[in-house]
């Protein structure tokens, strides 16, 4: 298994600009597929983006496309989630997410999740 820790969250002003680390432990983070999902008050857990084992392959949700960029560094066991031009739709807590399989945009393809991390905007 691998545990996943999120950081990086917090408050921001609309326009403004986040970036949101997950650390995973072990030795095998390569061999997993990484993802964001992110979840408002009342909401369900909605795809974030995603980046394949290699790096290599990334999708997004309409949603955050050309303002969210997802990245992996497999050295550090690490993957990020660079946030611009945030905007009030983009508050949720954030959570990174990891499977054995390929990349996917549904919530159930993903066995390991992370804690979450709040992000906040305002006005």
């Amino acid at each position: 298994q691998v545990q996943l820790v999120e950081t990086g969250g917090g408050l921001v002003q609309a326009g403004g600009s986040l970036r949101l680390s997950c650390a995973a432990s072990g030795r095998t983070f390569s061999n997993y597929a990484m993802a964001w999902f992110r979840q408002a008050p009342g909401k369900e857990r909605e795809f974030v983006a995603t980046i394949s084992r290699s790096g290599t392959i990334t999708y997004y949700a309409d949603s955050v496309k050309g303002r969210f960029t997802i990245s992996r560094d497999n050295t550090k066991n690490t993957v990020y989630l660079q946030m611009s031009s945030l905007s009030p739709e983009d508050a949720a807590v954030y959570y990174c997410a990891a499977t054995t399989a390929l990349n996917s945009r549904l919530v159930g393809q993903y066995a390991y999740w992370g804690q979450g991390t709040q992000v906040t905007v305002s006005s």
